[in-house]
């Protein structure tokens, strides 16, 4: 697809712009090493995964950040990690610290001169914002799972953010929803008539890392590896 018609571009957050993989690891590895076990960093992702799915479907109302100490206890009973509280609070307490992805900053910076850019997360506010400094604060709008009750892949979250683009005059058809996720954001943005751009930031890698798997894999109105690319499709539809 060309970009032809896009006035709003949302984006997930969490996977897509920041790169989550690289805080947890970099929480998680020294409780590994803590504790003197072998266990991988492949192991350690894949367990994330697979716990957030579970704790999703237990406290669907939670925001995903403030799943993220049950998700360690979970992934303790899983890997034998030490299950206490300092250690399950250390990955909520380390969001701050997550690394936006090397790209994400510049493209931002380059889509926000011809789009409205919304964050759409399964974060909190708090989370948000942090996140959004780390960013460099480049969100017109935000809807977040702590305005809404309830994380995506619910249709309520992208119902909730259709609407309030809506107020400001921007209709389902101009809207792009740029994710990571196929598990919680491509699938249920496609089913739902939205069009979508898969950045497939574990290209070439195995499985789906800290993202819980999904069901099938949906094919996108647009694919790209990076937000390099995207930024690059932007400036060919803007001549």
């Amino acid at each position: 697809m060309t970009l032809g018609g896009i006035e709003v571009m949302t984006f997930d957050v969490v996977g897509t712009l920041i790169d989550f993989e690289t805080g947890i690891l970099d929480c998680l590895r020294p409780v590994v090493r803590g504790a003197s076990l072998t266990v991988g960093d492949h192991d350690l992702l894949e367990a994330f995964g697979r716990a957030e799915a579970e704790q999703a479907r237990e406290t669907p109302e939670l925001p995903f950040t403030q799943m993220l100490a049950p998700i360690y206890g979970r992934m303790a009973a899983d890997l034998g990690l030490p299950d206490r509280a300092p250690q399950a609070e250390a990955l909520r307490e380390s969001i701050p610290r997550w690394p936006a992805f090397p790209d994400a900053v510049n493209a931002l910076r380059d889509l926000g001169h011809h789009y409205r850019l919304v964050a759409l997360t399964n974060a909190d506010n708090w989370a948000l914002d942090a996140m959004s400094a780390t960013l460099g604060s480049p969100f017109d709008d935000a809807v977040t799972a702590e305005d809404v009750g309830v994380n995506k892949p619910d249709p309520q979250m992208f119902a909730y953010c259709l609407g309030r683009q809506s107020v400001h005059g921007y209709q389902r058809g101009s809207v792009l929803h740029v994710a990571q996720s196929q598990f919680h954001d491509i699938g249920a943005a496609h089913a739902l008539g939205l069009r979508t751009c898969w950045v497939e930031r574990r290209q070439g890698r195995h499985g789906f890392g800290a993202t819980p798997a999904p069901a099938a894999v949906t094919t996108p109105d647009l694919h790209v590896s990076s937000l390099d690319e995207l930024a690059r499709a932007s400036r060919e539809a803007y001549g």
